[in-house]
């Protein structure tokens, strides 16, 4: 029986999006992880700051890595004389013109972070691109090729939910009990940190996060989320927010952790 369920417990996996992005939200990243609640980051392998990630990773083997798989933004590891799609619209053209291999695609950047000597313990994509049904068949096929078997779950939404679960099962992956940060990206400060760890139900709970110092590389960057990071830093290595953990009897996980208890640790 995994160790969460022998009695009811709140597990908190705090996960940043977007390692590998600029070398400012890498360090950014790291110290959310040393100095807050952060426990694990979802690795961009087309990112512009690939390499100081990977580094990154290695001198911090605490900080549970996955892989954010990208379709939208930056250039294609399976064609790279290709770019991306630049958008969700121009994404979803590519994919119904068969224009774009996503399985290949997706891959490609597995196998390079897996080429880094990184052990990937979780899926997430980019924008939630895994909401689309060929993405998310492919993102399934994939983590039960390579067996990492945690996919992110993008819910509270309700769109496409029953399809969502079936392929997932289908391909044995698996999910958090509940996820949480969708609505908050970009505009919560400590306060609402607070509020959400006070209110987490029993079970496992993803919070997406991107935290982030917002420097001259970032400053520079096609991203909405800028100023936003360095506020999310702040919170998620607050005073605050770690009594709250403690008062509201949170404990802090990884997807390795899970994994471990779960007995689906990668081979």
């Amino acid at each position: 029986m995994p160790f969460y369920e022998e009695i009811p417990v709140k597990l908190l996996v705090v996960n940043a999006d977007d390692f590998g992005f600029t070398r400012d939200v890498n360090q950014g990243i790291v110290e959310a992880h040393q100095g807050g609640i952060l426990t694990a980051a979802t690795l961009m392998a087309n990112g512009e700051a690939f390499g100081h990630a990977v580094q990154l990773a290695r001198e911090h083997p605490t900080l549970d890595v996955g892989c954010h798989l990208v379709l939208v933004g930056g250039r294609s590891l399976a064609e790279p004389a290709r770019a991306l799609p630049a958008g969700l619209a121009s994404l979803m053209a590519a994919v119904a013109a068969r224009r774009l291999r996503v399985y290949d695609e997706l891959k490609a950047q597995i196998h390079r972070i897996l080429d880094a000597g990184l052990e990937p313990s979780h899926l997430d994509t980019h924008k939630h691109t895994h909401l689309l049904p060929p993405v998310l068949d492919a993102v399934a096929r994939l983590s039960e090729e390579f067996r990492i078997r945690w996919v992110r779950r993008p819910f509270p939404l309700r769109l496409f939910r029953r399809r969502f679960h079936d392929v997932l099962a289908r391909h044995g992956c698996r999910t958090t009990d509940h996820f949480a940060g969708f609505l908050m990206t970009g505009r919560f400060h400590t306060r609402q940190l607070v509020r959400l760890i006070a209110g987490l139900s029993e079970g496992t709970t993803e919070f997406m996060c991107h935290p982030g110092h917002c420097g001259a590389d970032l400053a520079s960057a096609r991203t909405r989320l800028k100023q936003s990071r360095e506020r999310e830093l702040e919170a998620l290595t607050a005073a605050e927010t770690r009594a709250a953990l403690e008062a509201s009897g949170v404990r802090l996980a990884s997807f390795r952790d899970l994994a471990l208890a779960t007995g689906d640790e990668r081979e």
